[in-house]
């Protein structure tokens, strides 16, 4: 179980994907260009076999923002584009109304 204090560590924001590309090295992944607030920051995430690179360039999504940068296939991702997935498919959470990029999730 993961304690609250270590919960409260999680810098959960909105972000906006400023541009989608295919992973050079991996069929079903995507480098993402994702701004949180005024940064610009990469986030790799395993979307491309649900999701059109046109579909998500300019969505708000929810992110995990302090996750320490991680080499995926070659493409360094430095964040978690959260999802959720019954067993099908994945869904990306989203802001239910629109809110700037960089919104903080408490």
């Amino acid at each position: 179980m993961l304690s609250f204090e270590n919960f409260k560590e999680m810098d959960l924001r909105v972000a906006k994907i400023a541009e989608a590309k295919d992973h050079p090295n991996a069929d079903k992944l995507y480098v993402l260009q994702v701004e949180v607030g005024e940064e610009t920051k990469q986030i790799v995430a395993g979307l491309r076999e649900y999701y059109r690179k046109e579909d998500l360039v300019g969505r708000k999504v929810v992110v995990i923002n302090n996750l320490a940068p991680v080499i995926l296939r070659g493409e360094e991702s430095n964040g978690m584009l959260l999802a959720a997935n019954d067993g099908t498919e994945p869904v990306i959470l989203v802001p239910e109304k629109d809110v700037s990029s960089g919104a903080r999730i408490k």
